[in-house]
């Protein structure tokens, strides 16, 4: 049966989905952009606090399901620029090394708020 998990620590949903829905050993994250939880808005200094905050975002709603980004499997990372992967690379290999999920990664025209990058993750709670 489908649960639905709305996060209490990180960013507030800017539409009308849930920040994560889970089985009994399935997760999936909703795309997290950049937000900073305690402002709301989107935070400054370029793709690379972009990234860092994202993938903050998501791992703050992991430690809340009890899980780390150790059980993350997948993501989908969308990026408005796809001339800043590398920089996003160097970013996201730091919360996942040594064990990286699976991902795939897309240049999109816009993203809500005028982020930069969106991650989104499906992550298992079963991982031993």
């Amino acid at each position: 049966m489908k649960k639905c998990f709305n996060t209490e620590r990180g960013p507030k949903a800017v539409g009308p989905y849930s920040t994560c829905t889970y089985t009994e050993d399935t997760v999936f994250v909703s795309g997290m952009i950049p937000i900073n939880p305690e402002t709301g808005e989107i935070v400054e200094g370029g793709v690379e606090a972009q990234a860092k905050q994202s993938l903050e975002n998501i791992k703050t709603v992991l430690e809340e399901m009890g899980l780390s980004m150790a059980h993350v499997l997948k993501t989908t990372v969308l990026l408005t620029d796809l001339d800043a992967f590398g920089k996003v690379n160097a970013i996201y290999g730091e919360y996942f090394a040594p064990n990286f999920p699976a991902r795939a990664c897309f240049e999109v025209s816009r993203l809500p708020k005028g982020a930069m990058i969106e991650i989104e993750a499906v992550a298992a709670r079963n991982i031993d």
